[in-house]
């Protein structure tokens, strides 16, 4: 090997060193920076005509597996689901009351039945009516009526998060087709893109959080986003993808056909359906399925109690306007008033203003000209009436009316503003059982998104310390990897002193 041989090499050798050197060096510098993934200079070997003549140093690459990223985002995006919906169940779960302590709403239902036994005992005593028949089934309508606010709050946030998600996703997605250009732009000219990478990487994991989606990546740098949906995300740098508008929410409101809920909008098309994942398909899925589910269920509920007390002769929950909504109509029939009136429900003004009803009915059941199954005690009637107590105990908390005809049941599909859901329990026969039921049904609800974000954040912790292991930086190892280059750097000058030094022998010889 001539001697200029050796100093080319030994040259390469020294620049390759040195570009490694000021690459461990940024490695370590941005061990803590977010999203920064280990890079690494990869030497490639130089020779002529056989020759070897050096190394030659490529761009800094980066150690990062793709298919693991896109396995994290896509758990990312489930974890973010589960914590989003174990937040809004955990308040239902906690304005149900807790069981154990008798506060569910089959609880209150059982008190209620209690406060008209101690009744029975001594109907003569309107003090005893008034304390504790009206104090129970005022318990009763608070619960119903904080539950249904709770709900109704949950299912307003919801919808507002959704709005929040969308102008998320729109800000994310420009920012991913700003470095997508660039990094297109770069690999065509044979630039390092590593960093620019890296900074895409971070931005597709903030917006697997919002939205469940696939990328695919191309060999020059491109990137194709898939929802998780089926919708293919367009990376639109200057404008908006998506579009939604906010608003107000009823009980009554739904997304849908003749819904009043808002779409969201991609060019001009309806892509609601096509939104999974993430915390925007969570949204959507409290505030278009379970959040509805619930409140047909308290709705459902609260009908049912306020319509077996009214057929045995009763009116003692009524809506504002007095009223008893009618359970034969269909939860979401165009005449039916059931939506929402849990919310609506409370005593009855007539029974507040005249206590004595509790014990001697409030209406004859059924009208004329039917015969009557039921007349109300008259005023100056027996003080020790009865009659009316007995039918409530036996027929309204039981699963028959006074004409040992079944109730029915309780309705558990065809619910939801537009009937299109179903309660996720079989049909009981008393009140009780029901609001016993609904309350346990909706606190598992909540149980279940609780051990879902435990699961969720296990597979996620994994994958991410396998991520950390691969492709974050080790300060130990990128330091252990600067005392070996240094070494290396040594060498190779020692090569090109000692060429130095043949050469100054070689001239002087000569002269």
């Amino acid at each position: 090997m001539s001697i200029d041989a050796a100093l080319l090499i030994a040259r390469s050798g020294l620049m390759h060193t040195q570009r490694a050197l000021s690459n461990a060096a940024d490695n370590v510098a941005n061990a803590e920076t977010e999203g920064y993934t280990r890079k690494r200079i990869v030497a490639e070997a130089v020779s002529v005509s056989g020759q070897g003549m050096g190394v030659r140093s490529l761009g800094p690459v980066r150690d990062v597996d793709t298919a693991l990223v896109n396995e994290i985002n896509k758990r990312k995006s489930e974890l973010a689901a589960a914590e989003l919906r174990d937040s809004v169940l955990v308040r239902i779960e906690e304005a149900h009351g807790d069981p154990a302590k008798g506060e569910g709403l089959g609880d209150l239902v059982g008190k209620l039945r209690t406060s008209f036994i101690e009744l029975r005992h001594d109907p003569s005593q309107v003090v005893k009516q008034q304390a504790i028949v009206l104090n129970a089934a005022q318990n009763l309508t608070n619960r119903f009526n904080d539950l249904s606010r709770v709900v109704g709050e949950a299912r307003q946030s919801a919808h507002d998060g959704i709005v929040t998600e969308i102008t998320k996703v729109n800000a994310t997605v420009r920012e991913i087709a700003a470095l997508t250009r660039n990094i297109v732009e770069r690999t065509g000219a044979s630039e390092a893109t590593a960093d620019i990478e890296d900074k895409r990487d971070l931005a597709l994991d903030h917006l697997s959080e919002s939205i469940g989606f696939k990328a695919v990546r191309r060999e020059n740098g491109g990137l194709l986003l898939l929802g998780a949906g089926g919708v293919t995300i367009p990376l639109n740098e200057n404008g908006d993808t998506f579009s939604v508008a906010p608003g107000a929410l009823s009980p009554a409101a739904y997304y849908g056909g003749a819904g009043t809920i808002p779409p969201i909008v991609l060019a001009g098309t309806d892509v609601t359906p096509l939104m999974s994942g993430g915390r925007l398909g969570e949204y959507l899925r409290l505030r278009d399925q379970t959040l509805p589910r619930y409140q047909a269920e308290l709705d459902i509920a609260a009908v049912e109690i306020a319509d077996r007390f009214e057929e045995e002769g009763l009116r003692l929950f009524t809506d504002p306007a007095g009223v008893v909504p009618d359970p034969n109509v269909g939860y979401a029939a165009p005449t039916s008033t059931q939506i929402g009136f849990a919310g609506r429900i409370q005593i009855n003004a007539e029974v507040r203003a005249e206590v004595r009803k509790l014990r001697d009915g409030t209406h004859v059941q059924p009208p004329p000209p039917a015969v009557p199954w039921f007349t109300p005690n008259p005023v100056g009637g027996p003080a020790g009436f009865i009659t009316l107590i007995d039918r409530i105990l036996t027929n309204s908390f039981g699963a028959s009316n006074s004409q040992g005809s079944n109730w029915g049941g309780f309705a558990t599909t065809g619910l939801g503003p537009d009937g299109s859901l179903s309660s996720p329990f079989g049909m009981p026969q008393t009140i009780e059982q029901y609001g016993i039921l609904v309350t346990a049904t909706q606190a598992s609800d909540s149980a279940a998104a609780g051990a879902a974000v435990e699961t969720a954040k296990q597979l996620s912790d994994g994958l991410q310390a396998r991520f950390t292991r691969q492709s974050r930086v080790d300060v130990d190892s990128e330091m252990a990897s600067l005392i070996q280059l240094q070494n290396a750097y040594a060498a190779n000058a020692r090569v090109i002193s000692t060429a130095q030094t043949m050469w100054d022998s070689l001239f002087g010889s000569v002269r």
